[in-house]
């Protein structure tokens, strides 16, 4: 005769009990729940602060913008990892303070293109300007697509004024003086960039969309260098 198969305490008590499985059901994922969620209100909200990070600029809003409506975050991330490759790649790891005021974060997490976190000051303007235009030129055998549009299309002041103010209501330091001067900032943090290009041989106007995709490019992974610098040995290659 097969021994008779005796029913454990969990069988017994628990599962053959739907009302005692639905109650126990639910205080186990309330105790996952609040192990993720308290920790976010028993700290400071926001991620730790970085000296040296600042808001963008309007320009470079407005340049933000347009990353993200071109998609340009699912071929690049904006995270570098603290490993050896990844710093021999692209140089040092990124800080959560980095993204203090990023809304809304575009680590990314695919790579068809590089890392873009350190690509500010990288490249000249002069190569942001063709490289856009024509990706092959500047970068051999990239499989990245032309962006010809941008040449040509504007960017509206109201617009960025908008983005601006939305990012105050998120917690971004914007003062009224700064988004009451959006049309003159814009043109004149326009203005550095074509008088740039004119030494590189291009001709643009400060409004024109590339302009500020440029703008943006070029502040990504600025900020907070000297607090990186005086932080980065425990993370520094041998």
């Amino acid at each position: 005769m097969a021994n008779e198969h005796k029913d454990g305490f969990h069988r017994r008590i628990i599962e053959a009990k739907g009302g005692a499985m639905a109650v126990l059901t639910v205080i186990a994922i309330s105790i996952g729940g609040l192990v993720e969620i308290v920790p976010m209100f028993s700290a400071k909200l926001g991620p730790e602060h970085l000296a040296g990070v600042t808001p963008l600029t309007p320009l470079e809003v407005a340049g933000r913008d347009i990353y993200i409506r071109e998609g340009c975050v699912t071929c690049h991330s904006q995270m570098i990892r603290p490993t050896r490759s990844e710093m021999l790649r692209y140089g040092e790891w990124t800080r959560a303070g980095e993204y203090e005021y990023d809304h809304p974060f575009l680590l990314g997490s695919r790579r068809i293109g590089p890392d873009l976190q350190r690509v500010g000051g990288k490249y000249p303007d002069a190569w942001h300007y063709q490289h856009m235009r024509d990706p092959r030129s500047t970068s051999p055998g990239s499989i990245m697509p032309t962006y010809p549009w941008l040449y040509g299309a504007r960017v509206d002041p109201d617009e960025v004024a908008a983005t601006v103010r939305t990012l105050r209501k998120v917690g971004v330091p914007y003062s009224d003086e700064v988004i009451a001067g959006i049309p003159q900032q814009l043109r004149a943090e326009g203005g550095e960039i074509v008088t740039s290009l004119k030494a590189g041989g291009f001709t643009a106007e400060p409004d024109e969309e590339i302009i500020a995709l440029i703008s943006y490019l070029q502040r990504l992974g600025k900020d907070g260098t000297a607090a990186i610098k005086a932080g980065a040995t425990k993370a520094s290659l041998p």
